[in-house]
């Protein structure tokens, strides 16, 4: 698995760590789903607020649009909050039966192992890559689909809107692929250097 950018079965033993825990996932998913929502709406009634009013003089109505961007604002926070909460509960609950499974599975090896592996090593694979793990279940998957639902929702816009300027601003796209792609290679094989290095070092301290 060390050598692999992606790899689909160890991707999907861990997503059946989500299984008990789907009420969470949907209730994350549905918040995820509003709050871009509504950061899509922000922008266009800053639209409608200066294109009708501000820049005719006619603030007949102005109010409404005021009161309904305080309401967009408010909504935001609600889901955010709602999502961030259910998220990193739910991590929580993950990382304590992930950890649970390691225990008893260490519990159940011959003692010949343990004199083939430092305990350091093994301390750092129960606490700080299950806290790894955390990341990505509580603020990694919020990110990903926050990111691609809102993305995806400024294209749609985009296109609604000016199909040519949209053309034009997904020119950038593939050099953004690119740098994006290039970025993350040379950031996983450090990260996982990282790794390697705090498990040695509780190796040795231990």
């Amino acid at each position: 698995v060390l050598g692999k950018a992606y790899d689909a079965r160890l991707m999907r033993r861990l997503l059946g760590y989500l299984r008990p825990h789907r009420r969470a996932v949907v209730i994350a998913l549905v918040s995820i789903i509003g709050y871009s929502v509504l950061q899509l709406a922000q922008p266009y009634l800053t639209k409608l607020a200066i294109d009708d009013h501000i820049t005719t003089g006619n603030l007949e109505g102005l109010d409404r649009i005021a009161f309904a961007f305080l309401v967009v604002l408010v909504g935001s926070f609600i889901l955010e909050y709602l999502q961030t909460f259910t998220m990193q509960m739910m991590g929580q609950r993950i990382m304590y039966d992930l950890r649970m499974e390691i225990y008893r599975h260490l519990q159940r090896l011959d003692v010949r192992f343990y004199d083939r592996n430092p305990v350091g090593r093994l301390m750092t694979r129960v606490t700080t890559d299950v806290d790894t793990l955390n990341d990505l279940f509580a603020s990694g998957v919020i990110s990903v689909f926050r990111d691609v639902f809102t993305l995806f929702g400024i294209m749609v816009v985009l296109v609604v809107m000016d199909w040519r300027l949209a053309l034009l601003a997904f020119s950038v796209l593939p050099f953004i692929a690119w740098v994006t792609h290039w970025f993350r290679r040379n950031a996983r094989d450090s990260y996982r250097q990282v790794r390697g290095w705090i498990a040695k070092i509780n190796a040795f301290l231990q």
